[in-house]
């Protein structure tokens, strides 16, 4: 039996759950998690501060839901992406890029919460489900994950490095830090 459609409240408060993401994420790649507060990400999204507590906790909360979206996006345009490794790459770096204030609050969240720790444990044991699903070669032998944890782990820390500059600083050339990705996904294909 089909369920019920939701009702116009829950629809309603649905939508306005999204808008506080949507305004969050926005906040957290602007200006990061550290420099913005659960008022100006509520009237970012057009709603009362007294609204954000309807539907989070506090602001990790919402960045932990602004994250799952970021993996998702991520997901969406990987999915529209040609199948290529060079294609692959470039839309994995440009995401990075877009969003390098919320990837560096991230990593840094990541040190310091354990909540912040497990959830991204959990997408991060998704998207390596994820990519095994999408590239079959890259499946677990066994119980061993090892090639896509590798391949995730590897892609995620490179767009950081080449996004925050860190990659620059250190006299790594993008082209080259690139070319050895596709060298890489390539490897781990066949």
């Amino acid at each position: 039996m089909a369920s019920a459609p939701p009702s116009k409240q829950r629809a309603k408060s649905q939508a306005t759950r999204q808008k506080l993401i949507a305004a969050a994420a926005e906040e957290f790649r602007t200006i990061g998690y550290f420099n913005t507060d659960t008022n100006k990400i509520a009237l970012r999204a057009g709603y009362a501060p007294a609204t954000f507590y309807k539907h989070f906790k506090n602001k990790l909360s919402i960045f932990l839901a602004a994250y799952e979206a970021w993996v998702a996006e991520e997901w969406r345009a990987l999915e529209a992406a040609d199948d290529d490794a060079e294609t692959l790459i470039r839309t994995v770096l440009a995401h990075h890029k877009r969003h390098l204030l919320f990837r560096t609050d991230l990593r840094a969240l990541a040190t310091t919460e354990p909540e912040v720790k497990r959830y991204q444990n959990k997408l991060r044991r998704e998207q390596v489900k994820r990519l095994a699903e999408l590239a079959p070669d890259l499946a677990p032998d066994g119980d061993d994950w090892s090639a896509p944890v590798f391949l995730l782990l590897t892609m995620e820390r490179v767009s950081d490095a080449i996004a925050d500059g860190s990659a620059k600083a250190s006299h790594a050339s993008e082209t080259k830090l690139i070319a050895n990705l596709i060298k890489l996904i390539d490897s781990l294909r066949h």
